[in-house]
């Protein structure tokens, strides 16, 4: 008998012990689950949708491309108002969908091609080290002309000039490229009022803005940026950017 009682009270603590340990389980599941979805909503909550109801800034690319006159643009253009919220859809461009290769190596997968690209308000085009394909590459270039035909700007920068310079858009207009190829710029567009790069940075025609690219390239951004919201919205990126910094590292 004493036998049974104590095979009837070790049976009821195992299945007691068996059940807390499965709500223990189900509830450590849970906590994980929660804790997935917290970092899951931390990780998306900063990424920019595409709202057609924004300006759209679209970012030229092509196999080459230097990542820092990218990455300038995005980097100005991408920051949300000092309440958070988004104020620009920024884009990549390219001719197909595979992904570009920047000239540092890194490979992007352009958001949308030549044939799908959305309605643009400002049309940025960089550079490459030889730009010698993409000044021959006829889909960029009429690209370029026909997205002229309905942005309210177009910024080039470092020898991006050169692809302005071949689809003839900016013909009249003041324009910079990088420095030690204004020269050469204006002998192959002599239409082009190409500015003296050694001591212009940055300059703005109408609807056409150009800079030396590379870090210049934020020069480009920021002015533009500037123009379509506000000196207050400006100088908030530049905080942001800690650009401050950027200017005050050498004191």
């Amino acid at each position: 008998m004493k036998k049974y009682i104590v095979l009837t009270i070790m049976t009821f603590a195992t299945i007691l012990i068996s059940c807390n340990s499965e709500k223990s389980k189900n509830k450590l599941e849970k906590e994980n689950i929660n804790q997935i979805e917290i970092a899951s909503d931390t990780l998306t909550k900063h990424l920019k949708p595409f709202k057609s109801e924004l300006p759209t800034i679209g970012l030229l690319m092509f196999n080459g491309v230097l990542q820092s006159e990218v990455i300038a643009t995005s980097d100005v253009f991408a920051k949300p108002t000092e309440s958070g919220k988004q104020i620009f859809n920024v884009i990549t461009i390219a001719d197909s969908e595979k992904p570009i290769t920047t000239e540092e190596g890194i490979k992007i997968v352009p958001d949308f091609t030549f044939e799908n690209c959305p309605k643009l308000t400002a049309l940025f085009v960089p550079s490459a080290y030889d730009m010698y394909a993409q000044v021959h590459n006829e889909k960029i270039v009429n690209f370029i002309k026909e997205k002229n035909k309905e942005t309210e700007y177009v910024v080039s920068n470092c020898a991006g000039a050169q692809l302005i310079g071949k689809s003839g858009i900016a013909d009249g207009y003041k324009i910079v490229t990088y420095i030690g190829g204004g020269e050469q710029l204006q002998k192959d567009y002599p239409k082009l009022k190409v500015q003296n790069d050694s001591l212009v940075a940055f300059v703005e025609d109408g609807k056409f803005s150009s800079s030396n690219g590379n870090l210049a390239s934020y020069i480009s951004a920021l002015n533009l940026l500037e123009k379509m919201t506000s000196s207050e919205h400006k100088e908030f990126v530049e905080n942001y950017l800690y650009l401050d910094r950027l200017q005050n590292w050498k004191n």
